[in-house]
């Protein structure tokens, strides 16, 4: 069989650390996990057929990133099938850029030349599902792992292509988890058996990524303020204007019960006041707040996914109110997960 898209992609359950010896058969093998894009790379075999890129989902990205597309046609073999992260790297800030990567994957035609000039895109490769045409799917995953090394060797492949940092040392894995996530686009491990077969849909490895624990303001919620449903969460600027952050996770009863003593209903005035709330970063969908006096502190989790301006990309976890501190003790926007009021 030749795989082809829609193609369904192994996935991962969240971890809360890393696994110890003995979890897998086989012994484990860590990877560095990137905050980019999944996506999967396709080469054909067809006369006058181009390379294909699909996204987690099924939706094919080739059109907004030619440029992979026009050095997977020079550098690739054909009937080959690749699975990783689609990353943007920033010249001028120096770092991966979510920001940017997300433009280039909603970019549409006369825009996308332009993100591609000043925003190129790379791949990072972790996994082979298939070589000249040979599906590998059963194969173990240290089989894969030695072929998608010998096809990086023996093609030379450099920018735009990246082969995933691989360790099957748990002591380096952890030096990874405590020290990498310090660096901008990398937030966390995930972790696979090396004699775990390509799974198309099933989440059979794990990942586990570093959090911090920080402080926010409470600025509305889902809900109502007797039931308050999950969190929608700002920081004050350098101006003193309170900007959105993030939102939480849905709240645990006791956690709801905890808030809900607390909440006030907003008086005229409040900053958010006909602001829009995406569900999710990136998203089009809107959540339905109920606006709160924002005078309330909260102490989350966060992973290390955060925006260059402090917008965290995934939900945060409620840990605690801190009525010990007050808003003005909150970092300000802008400063990222790991500061905290102490």
């Amino acid at each position: 069989m030749v795989l082809f898209p829609p193609f369904e992609p192994m996935l991962a359950l969240a971890a809360e650390a890393l696994p110890g010896p003995g979890v897998l058969a086989g012994g484990i093998a860590f990877e560095q996990k990137f905050d980019g894009f999944r996506a999967l790379l396709f080469t054909t075999a067809e006369p006058g057929g181009r390379p294909l890129l699909q996204s987690r989902r099924g939706a094919l990205l080739q059109g907004r990133f030619p440029d992979l597309v026009a050095a997977a046609d020079a550098q690739l073999p054909a009937g080959l099938v690749l699975d990783g992260e689609l990353l943007v790297w920033d010249p001028v800030e120096g770092w991966l850029s979510s920001e940017a990567l997300l433009r280039r994957v909603a970019a549409r035609g006369r825009g996308v030349p332009a993100l591609v000039a000043r925003r190129p895109a790379y791949y990072v490769a972790f996994d082979i599902l298939q070589l000249v045409g040979q599906e590998l799917l059963p194969r173990p995953y240290r089989d894969r792992r030695a072929l998608l090394e010998e096809l990086f060797t023996a093609h030379g492949l450099t920018a735009p292509w990246t082969l995933c940092p691989m360790t099957t040392n748990p002591e380096t894995a952890r030096e990874w988890l405590e020290s990498w996530t310090d660096v901008s686009g990398v937030e966390g491990i995930v972790c696979k058996g090396t004699n775990q077969k390509y799974l198309p849909g099933y989440r059979g490895w794990t990942k586990a990524e570093r959090r911090d624990t920080t402080e926010v303001v409470i600025g509305a919620i889902t809900g109502t303020l007797t039931r308050p449903q999950l969190l929608i969460l700002g920081r004050h600027d350098t101006e003193g204007r309170l900007r959105t952050v993030g939102r939480t996770v849905p709240l645990r009863p006791e956690q709801a019960r905890q808030v809900a003593e607390h909440l006030a209903a907003a008086a005229p005035g409040h900053p958010w006041t006909g602001a829009r709330f995406a569900a999710a970063w990136g998203s089009r969908d809107a959540l339905e707040p109920v606006l709160v006096r924002p005078d309330l502190v909260a102490e989350v989790s966060a992973d290390r996914a955060v925006d260059r301006d402090g917008i965290f990309r995934h939900p945060l976890r409620f840990q605690r109110l801190r009525l010990d501190v007050t808003v003005e003790d909150v970092p300000r926007f802008g400063t990222g997960p790991s500061a905290a009021a102490g």
